[in-house]
């Protein structure tokens, strides 16, 4: 019988380094997904799993089993999202207009928007709030109260989020003439 993720988190949070191997190997496949869906960017996403991982074991002292585990890995993974965005808008308004190379940034960005399909850049112009739910809802297979707990709102407003999803989506498409 396979010991649980919550005892498992328990044992890392107090050191065990074998319980926290357990974890990982458990859920880094989830984490990772979650991060492309919510990066759009596999570099990125990559980058933001690791950044979890690092951080993993110091965050695991504050799991208080309120939640199933996974609920809380989700809730780490978005706001390390939301973190990494913040820095990204911070250093992006620090460099604008700083020359060759800030033209040259914003050139790379353009060239792998282009090279992504059409639904994950869609997805990237939504606002985040909205991309974090359809990343919780329909690429991790939350029900809209599951998302909810993790995004710390209610299941109306998970709702609403993905009815406003699809009305952009349609204008989106729309707009592209795929409509």
């Amino acid at each position: 019988m396979q010991t649980p993720d919550e005892a498992l988190a328990i044992a890392a949070a107090n050191g065990d380094r074998e319980a926290f191997a357990a974890l990982l190997s458990r859920h880094y496949d989830m984490v990772f997904g979650l991060a492309f869906r919510l990066t759009g960017l596999r570099a990125e996403a990559e980058d933001l799993a690791q950044d979890i991982c690092c951080a993993l074991p110091a965050k695991l002292r504050s799991y208080r089993q309120e939640a199933r585990f996974t609920t809380w890995l989700y809730r780490v993974t978005v706001n390390a999202a939301h973190d990494r965005r913040r820095r990204a808008a911070t250093r992006t308004k620090a460099t604008d207009g700083w020359g060759d190379w800030e033209i040259n940034r914003r050139a790379g960005m353009a060239e792998e928007a282009e090279a992504q399909d059409w639904l994950a850049a869609t997805m990237r112009q939504l606002a985040p709030e909205l991309r974090d739910t359809v990343a919780l809802t329909l690429g991790e297979g939350l029900s809209q109260k599951e998302a909810a707990e993790v995004l710390g709102v209610s299941e109306g407003t998970i709702a609403w989020r993905m009815s406003e999803v699809k009305k952009r989506l349609r204008q989106l498409a729309r707009a592209e003439g795929m409509l």
